[in-house]
């Protein structure tokens, strides 16, 4: 939640946001475009539009943000949703409680579907660095120019922006074998074969699947892409961090990410995903802590 919207000098300030924190937010693998500074700002592109973020106090500071742009802003950081609430449901659960301590300032990021979709099937079998690099490849070779501070940053590309790429161009922007798959999921979005805004507005479930039909999505990634741009706060993706997690505390060793991620939407409900996040962020704090 925030208070209100004002300008300064340099861009705009959204005044006393409480439950945020600008690492746990862009480092806890939701996002690819968005990169430390030595101050602890960080410089990002979302939906053309590239901005310094910074926090002083309980204000965030949007340097390069347009006043116009603010309502964007808003829903992309997901300021008008009360973390407070959510924190304290989910506390009730004794892990919980401990994972919302290390990324109790976590908010999950209002996302632009198409970018999303691109950037977790880059994602499979992937790590963080590799998707931030072919993700900012692909947006210098095919997005648009845009300046921020007389710096150059780049757009990710739209559909059709990125139709004409193909397999070697993107295995190029450093993507491997899944070049192909983004070619071909290109290429069905284009077609109308998949309506992503009809996808959207599906049962969780549902929604999964019909994603599930495009090119180089799994159950995982289809749920990131629910998750982090579609508004399914009840999606649980399970990958080998949660799987860790949820084996360690909740199931027993052997149960497979079927199961894992039925468990997860069964025990958090609604709140799944947020759920999801901070267990994510804990674990990876925890790291070899939990063989």
């Amino acid at each position: 939640m925030y208070k209100e919207v004002v300008k300064y000098e340099k861009g705009i300030v959204l005044k006393d946001v409480r439950d945020f924190e600008l690492k746990h937010i862009f480092d806890c693998g939701q996002c690819f475009r968005w990169n430390e500074e030595p101050d602890g700002s960080y410089i990002g592109v979302a939906s053309k539009k590239a901005v310094r973020i910074s926090k002083k106090h309980e204000d965030i500071y949007i340097h390069g943000g347009k006043f116009e742009d603010a309502d964007f802003w808003i829903s992309y950081l997901d300021l008008n949703r009360d973390y407070k609430k959510i924190k304290e449901v989910l506390s009730k659960d004794k892990i919980l409680m401990e994972a919302i301590k290390h990324g109790e300032g976590i908010r999950i990021l209002n996302q632009e579907i198409f970018e999303t979709i691109i950037s977790f099937i880059i994602s499979a079998n992937n790590r963080i660095p590799m998707i931030k690099r072919a993700v900012e490849n692909i947006s210098k070779r095919f997005g648009e120019e845009i300046l921020l501070d007389n710096k150059i940053y780049y757009t990710f590309p739209s559909p059709e922006e990125l139709k004409n790429a193909t397999v070697d161009d993107l295995k190029n922007c450093g993507c491997g074998f899944r070049a192909e798959y983004i070619v071909e999921t290109t290429r069905q979005i284009l077609d109308g074969n998949v309506n992503l805004n009809e996808i959207k507005t599906m049962p969780t479930d549902k929604a999964q699947k019909e994603l599930m039909n495009l090119k180089g999505i799994g159950p995982k990634v289809a749920d990131c892409i629910l998750l982090f741009s579609m508004g399914k706060h009840d999606a649980f993706p399970v990958d080998v961090w949660v799987k860790r997690v949820m084996q360690h505390f909740y199931l027993a060793p052997d149960v497979n990410l079927a199961k894992i991620r039925e468990y997860g939407r069964n025990t958090f409900g609604e709140y799944a995903g947020f759920a999801q996040q901070y267990l994510f962020y804990y674990v990876r704090e925890l790291k070899g802590k939990l063989e």
